[in-house]
């Protein structure tokens, strides 16, 4: 049943294709057959298209199949890992021009560009999985400088909204924004889309967009994007910190996915990124995080864990951390599996790089197997990330061009010192249950 769950598709518009690794068989030993996995994506989905970042990112679907009395039964799909692991480079999150969205609505809304009193543009596809933090000229976020409340009616009975206004606080707070949406003539498809951008007198500075819809089949999601750019109270120093989230949900079958991601830097090289992400395929369900972090000074720590689960009480991960700093560090990780009946199966393994050529591997498993060995190996890790300070600056001059209410002479702004920008707001609902 659950290699059948994974062979499965959406039978909705969604268009979830969810297939199984690219593998090629190694040996045949013991009754278990290990086989090396080509490509560490394992799931794909094409839940609309929004022109976004491209990042790579894993999704951990390997599945194990067998009567569960015996771990020699089970057909286990793992890594060789006496060998090292292929340390992946994420492409830059740079811009790219996605493909038309393969989601269009039934009903016909007015470009955002035409004259006053006609609609805007609709909004109503899912976000894309996988695609990380969008740029901000990917939104097209446009604010208008004036108090608007227009709306009307289409040619088909589909109806839109158009609000903008700006609200002023304490401190030089301002935010302007604008909140357009639509739907259908019968009510059953649905978009919503809000933009803003924010700043006070202590030079916060602050971009987003807030978007979730509906269709006629019952399909729904919601998505929000934000870049921040504020100076560090205790450093002096200026930060630029980016976010989106993601979800999606099925309306005929229980299924959906969900996304976190993250990325924050400043004017030293310091850059911490991640991403914690969670699907579900009927019966399937799975779970990945990973991280990177940068000091700036040439110390580099990564880590991914990833992990699945069928209803039937199989459960499969895989996780791996590496530290380095001047050519000197480690790696270490582990893959696990568990069968319905609680047989447990892992293997651990590690790497200790001595900065002189040498590096000591080792590792064991639970059917037995060992090694520890000293080999003459270079050493390879990115000691900088490819997508810096000096990208994400470049990549946010709408931010950076967000001018702030005139201060009054005498007036100073006040100063929390220790306070963050507060965190994004989590989405509004995280259940994939069928409806």
């Amino acid at each position: 049943m659950a290699a059948a769950a994974a062979s499965r598709g959406f039978t909705t518009p969604f268009n979830l294709r969810l297939r199984r690794a690219d593998v090629a068989a190694l040996n045949d030993k013991n009754g278990v057959l290990e086989v090396r996995r080509k490509k560490r994506r394992l799931l794909t989905s094409d839940w609309g298209v929004v022109k976004c970042c491209c990042s790579d990112s894993v999704v951990p679907i390997r599945m194990a199949t067998g009567s569960g009395k015996s771990v020699e039964k089970c057909e286990e799909l793992r890594f060789d890992m006496k060998k090292s692991p292929n340390y992946r480079v994420r492409a830059p999150a740079m811009p790219f021009a996605s493909p038309q969205p393969r989601f269009v609505s039934k009903d016909k809304f007015f470009s955002r560009c035409s004259p006053r009193n006609s609609g805007p543009q609709s909004r109503d596809s899912p976000p894309k999985r996988d695609t990380g933090i969008a740029n901000e000229k990917d939104w097209g976020i446009s604010l208008l400088n004036e108090n608007v409340i227009e709306s009307g009616t289409g040619e088909d009975g589909s109806t839109w909204y158009r609000e903008s206004g700006e609200d002023l606080g304490e401190n030089g707070h301002r935010c302007r924004w604008t909140r357009m949406g639509g739907q259908s003539h019968d009510g059953t498809s649905e978009w919503k889309e809000t933009w803003w951008e924010k700043s006070d007198w202590t030079g916060y500075k602050e971009l987003g967009v807030e978007k979730s819809g509906r269709n006629a089949e019952g399909d729904s999601w919601w998505e929000t994007w934000r870049e921040v750019l504020y100076q560090d109270e205790w450093s002096n120093l200026a930060r630029i910190e980016r976010s989106a989230q993601k979800q999606a949900k099925s309306g005929t079958e229980n299924a959906g996915w969900y996304e976190n991601w993250w990325e924050k830097y400043d004017a030293k090289g310091w850059t911490e990124k991640g991403a914690h992400k969670y699907g579900r395929l009927n019966e399937q369900s799975w779970w990945e995080k990973w991280g990177e972090h940068y000091d700036g000074r040439g110390s580099v720590l990564k880590w991914t864990d990833k992990w699945a689960e069928t209803e039937l009480g199989t459960k499969w991960g895989d996780k791996w951390e590496e530290k380095f700093f001047a050519g000197i560090g480690s790696r270490q990780g582990e893959t696990w599996h568990v069968s319905p009946s609680d047989e447990r199966w892992s293997r651990t393994w590690g790497e200790e790089h001595f900065g002189n050529g040498k590096v000591h591997k080792y590792g064991k498993s639970t059917t037995g197997e060992s090694w520890d060995i000293v080999v003459d190996e270079e050493t390879y890790y990115e000691a900088d990330p490819h997508y810096g300070w000096a990208d994400v600056v470049g990549d946010s001059t709408q931010l950076l061009s967000i001018q702030p209410r005139e201060r009054p002479l005498g007036i100073y702004p006040s100063l929390d010192f220790g306070s963050t920008p507060s965190p994004t707001d989590e989405p509004p609902d995280e259940s994939f249950s069928s409806q």
